[in-house]
């Protein structure tokens, strides 16, 4: 324990609101958390490896259960009481760790995805391409309850689901993923959402210190390291804000098309003609791209897709252009028939013609008085 620890835990012995033990307490137990060993490397290795193939799989199942495995939730914690302590060794001791880990993961997961050689990949690996100032709130919440965690042994249980809520590992593979098959743009937005996860656990845990003892509150408004934590995490406001306002746009944009589409035009109103499975918009394009299924492969035509695409960019002020993946399907099946009028199976043929019948009465049927009658060489 160096001098600016033993100086802080003085100040807090002095106010009385926190014990010296406590804080030696727990910056022991921070000390565990931060430490490089075969323990954490163990699990990182495991939670990259199960994230990475659950993503390959496009299985969110299994990238949760790396969120589980995955340790980086220690360190964290670890610096977060660096930096309420202003203590650099133990923010490095973590920061080190965790750099170790990220490392490790980006590293698998560029190796697998190189390795699976995938043309494309599925939903969990590009929703995690955008984050947005709803990222950052998850992980403020989770950064605090991680926290609290340590703080209170009672409150051990919600580790696992802190650890599900921040998703620090996906991020990174996510990150290997891409670079592997060297999609920058969409790497460098893994890497925000990972850096987002990180500054909100630390802002977050800092506020829940602040919030828990009056005399934490003195210490982080002179800590100049949590004010370097805080300025990082106001910055991220700017991309973040900016992903937030286009995700609210492109809402209201798929609700305008959507009412377009499906309440003012002829075309696709009728869902047994044209049913609307799916719509994208790619902002970077500027093309909104609508899956329909229909029952006539000529449905949407070209001029009638060209109709909607001039309303829709009347109305938006915008220059989209409008395309239509339809897939034709055929509607195949009996035709409903009222159960009073259908009758049963067997009575077409006990109801047969009389002259059927005799065409399909065996000989040994015919009269024995008939018989003889029509015997040669009888009267």
């Amino acid at each position: 324990m160096n001098n600016q620890t033993a100086r802080t835990i003085g100040e807090f012995m002095t106010s009385g609101s926190v014990s010296s033990r406590k804080i030696e307490q727990l910056h022991r137990s921070h000390m565990r958390d931060a430490a490089l060993d075969e323990v954490f490397i163990v699990l990182s290795i495991g939670a990259s490896l199960i994230s990475t193939l659950g993503l390959l799989a496009n299985s969110p199942a299994v990238v949760i259960g790396a969120m589980v495995v995955a340790p980086w939730i220690m360190p964290l914690r670890a610096a977060t009481f660096a930096i309420l302590l202003g203590e650099v060794r133990l923010l490095g001791l973590s920061l080190r760790t965790l750099l170790v880990g990220v490392l490790i993961t980006t590293l698998l997961s560029l190796i697998l995805g190189w390795l699976a050689g995938l043309p494309q990949f599925g939903t969990e690996v590009l929703i995690r391409t955008k984050p947005n100032l709803l990222d950052l709130g998850i992980a403020l919440v989770a950064g605090g309850l991680a926290t609290y965690a340590k703080l209170r042994s009672d409150a051990v249980s919600s580790i696992a689901g802190t650890a599900i809520a921040v998703a620090l590992v996906p991020p990174v593979c996510v990150m290997g993923l891409l670079l592997s098959h060297q999609r920058w743009t969409e790497a460098s937005g893994a890497g925000l959402l990972f850096t987002t996860n990180l500054l909100g656990i630390l802002t977050g845990g800092l506020v829940l210190m602040a919030w828990k003892d009056s005399e934490f509150r003195h210490v982080l408004r002179r800590s100049r390291l949590s004010v370097a934590s805080f300025t990082l995490t106001g910055m991220l406001l700017i991309p973040l804000g900016g992903s937030f306002i286009g995700l609210l746009r492109q809402g209201e944009v798929e609700e305008t098309v959507r009412k377009i589409l499906v309440k003012e035009t002829l075309t696709f109103s009728d869902p047994e003609l044209v049913d609307i499975q799916q719509i994208d918009i790619d902002w970077d394009k500027e093309q909104i791209r609508i899956i329909v299924r229909v029952t006539d492969p000529d449905l949407p035509s070209f001029k009638q897709v060209t109709l909607v695409q001039e309303e829709i960019n009347k109305r938006l002020k915008s220059n989209f252009q409008l395309v239509a993946q339809r897939t034709a399907v055929d509607v195949v099946g009996p035709v409903k028939v009222d159960p009073s009028e259908q009758q049963p199976a067997n009575s077409e043929i006990n109801q047969a013609p009389q002259s059927d019948q005799d065409e399909l009465r065996e000989p040994d049927d015919v009269p024995l008085a008939q018989e003889a009658s029509n015997a040669p060489g009888e009267p």
